[in-house]
């Protein structure tokens, strides 16, 4: 991973972390369960900008020096699997 996705990749993980943090909270002050989840589903939503961040950096950096260094079967493999993960 180069260093602009890592840094982008751990500025929302910690915007996730304290998100999740306040929703624990929430719960544990029996706050209305409609604001419960309106924020879970913003959590939801930012780990996907996330791993599309992460993706869009592994297609640009890994992929593409696999691909010049021959090593595309491995790498094809591997975003296979990700794509059925992402489909389960």
């Amino acid at each position: 991973m180069d260093a602009e996705t890592r840094a982008d990749v751990l500025k929302r993980l910690n915007y996730i972390d304290g998100h999740l943090q306040g929703i624990r909270k929430m719960v544990q002050e029996e706050q209305y369960c409609v604001d419960v989840m309106k924020q879970a589903f913003a959590v939801r939503r930012a780990i996907e900008k996330m791993e599309a961040k992460m993706l869009d950096g592994h297609l640009h950096h890994c992929v593409a020096d696999a691909v010049q260094h021959g090593d595309t079967e491995e790498v094809f493999g591997e975003l296979v699997e990700l794509y059925r993960l992402a489909n389960k």
